[in-house]
């Protein structure tokens, strides 16, 4: 069975290929707001194209007037930001000037996407021919139905994002999280119609995106998904508003990147769900500043280190029966340090923590470490209750450096939950375990799963444990012996050519 995954693609791929002829002497930062703004560019003009011929035939005469675009969700297009204006300078010096002046003209035309769009077109750092070429690459595509060319430009997106993600190393998980990470959380959160999403460190809008995807298959209905995101980072908020902008989210991510710590965006929000892949184990993240907040309710989070913090963060947001779901490097699980056990007793004792999934190793293109994901839930079904889950040899290597879910692996770990949530989940060694909170407190509050879910049983072979044993030892003054032989024969080799070992 062909594996399934969100790098098992084939146009994003072409695309990403033939536009790494731009690459050149462009850092990588610089490269992936060109590429990605021509993504942008291409599509808004794709949809306010079709909108516009829609109107024509209809007769009435509005197809000049924004607001029969608006109606729509779609983006009114001024006729200097066209596409076929932008393809008609394809090859001419003026190309990079006629795609900045694009851009002005959008955002004098959609305030909310002021000083958002990416102006370095004119550069004199980009080779001109070689933008013309990409700029024909996006005129052929096929951008046929709104639904098909919206989730043709949204895929390539992502994966041009994850991408760059790669290129750029430990500063590309700042924008990007793993596909597999960010399904796994929303199949188990299962987000609903008419909810309210919070992400607090959203990055590119992963979570969201994929949020309004599970409510459509759900409900058919996307637009009902009140979406709520902060981001710190000037051209990470930036990328977040076109990704939303091209999925036809309306999302409220503040007017402008800010601290979430600091300058709370969504001071008064409570969540139904809350998604979140905030930096790990960041430090100097202004404790001093905010020892006294109202959101430390389960203890103050050291100095040193922002985890507790963030996890604190997200609760306080949490509407009565709001759930969250969030990725952290595994040292939360256990950590003693500077009150992070008794911040973590505290959460468990509030009986919040409703499961832990550890994950394998090297879904992130930025970092190795092993993470694991929590979910916390106000109002859980299984009281007292909460669930772990080993997933750590789940998944497989798309390359030397990169593992992958495949929609199996994930199915699997979402009906482990919903087992559990209905009381009828029967634990399986070395895969998951449930244990009560009276039982997490005789581990001191730890919370690594495999303190609770053991090694996985080994099938029996059938084979009596003497008889094994002799033939296994056996075997093994077998290989001893050769090792012997070998061992004689490379003295013999060495001290032929004038070494003696």
């Amino acid at each position: 069975m062909a594996e399934k995954s969100s790098a098992n693609i084939g146009f994003e791929k072409q695309i990403w290929d033939a536009a790494c002829v731009l690459w050149g002497h462009i850092p990588a930062a610089e490269y992936r707001k060109v590429i990605i703004g021509l993504i942008f560019l291409r599509y808004i003009s794709s949809a306010f194209e079709k909108r516009y011929d829609e109107l024509v035939a209809e007769g009435d005469g509005f197809e000049d007037d924004p607001d029969a675009y608006l109606e729509e969700n779609i983006f009114f297009v001024p006729e200097k930001a066209r596409w076929s204006k932008i393809a008609s300078a394809a090859h001419t010096p003026e190309i990079g000037t006629v795609i900045d002046d694009a851009m002005r003209a959008i955002e004098d035309d959609n305030r909310k996407l002021k000083n958002v769009l990416p102006k370095n077109y004119a550069s004199p750092d980009l080779d001109k021919r070689v933008l013309g070429d990409v700029v024909d690459l996006f005129t052929n595509m096929d951008m046929g139905g709104t639904e098909e060319s919206k989730d043709l430009l949204g895929r390539t997106y992502e994966y041009c994002i994850a991408q760059f993600a790669a290129y750029e190393g430990v500063k590309g998980g700042e924008f990007y999280t793993p596909a597999s990470i960010v399904k796994t959380i929303v199949a188990i959160l299962k987000p609903f119609a008419n909810c309210r999403v919070y992400d607090p460190c959203c990055g590119s809008g992963g979570m969201f995106v994929q949020s309004a995807r599970f409510v459509q298959a759900h409900s058919n209905n996307r637009g009902v998904v009140s979406v709520y995101g902060q981001e710190s980072n000037a051209d990470t908020w930036k990328m977040a508003k076109m990704n939303m902008a091209i999925r036809g989210i309306d999302a409220d991510l503040g007017p402008y990147q800010a601290d979430t710590f600091f300058n709370d965006l969504h001071s008064t929000l409570k969540a139904d769900f809350i998604m979140a892949n905030p930096p790990f184990n960041l430090s100097n993240w202004g404790q001093d500043k905010l020892k006294e907040d109202k959101r430390w309710k389960y203890g103050t989070p050291p100095a040193g280190n922002a985890n507790y913090a963030w996890i604190q963060h997200m609760i306080h947001h949490l509407a009565p029966n709001g759930k969250l779901g969030l990725v952290l490097a595994n040292g939360a699980l256990s950590t003693q340090s500077s009150g992070e056990g008794e911040i973590r007793r505290n959460i468990i004792e509030d009986d919040l923590v409703e499961g832990i999934v550890a994950m394998p190793t090297q879904l992130f293109y930025s970092v190795t470490i092993p993470v694991t994901l929590w979910f916390i839930t106000k109002g859980k079904k299984q009281k007292g209750k909460t669930l772990f889950i080993d997933a750590r040899k789940m998944g497989y290597m798309v390359d030397r450096k990169h593992r992958d879910f495949t929609d199996e692996d994930i199915a699997k770990i979402t009906d482990t939950f919903t087992a559990f949530q209905n009381g009828t989940l029967e634990d399986v060694k070395g895969f998951c375990a449930v244990a009560t909170t009276q039982e997490i407190a005789k581990q001191d509050y730890i919370l690594t799963p495999g303190r609770y879910i053991g090694i996985e049983e080994q099938e029996d072979d059938g084979e009596p444990f003497e008889e094994k044993m002799t033939r296994l030892t056996s075997e093994l003054s077998e290989m001893f012996a050769k090792s012997h032989e070998l061992e004689n024969e490379i003295r013999k080799k060495l001290g032929a050519i004038g070494y003696e070992v």
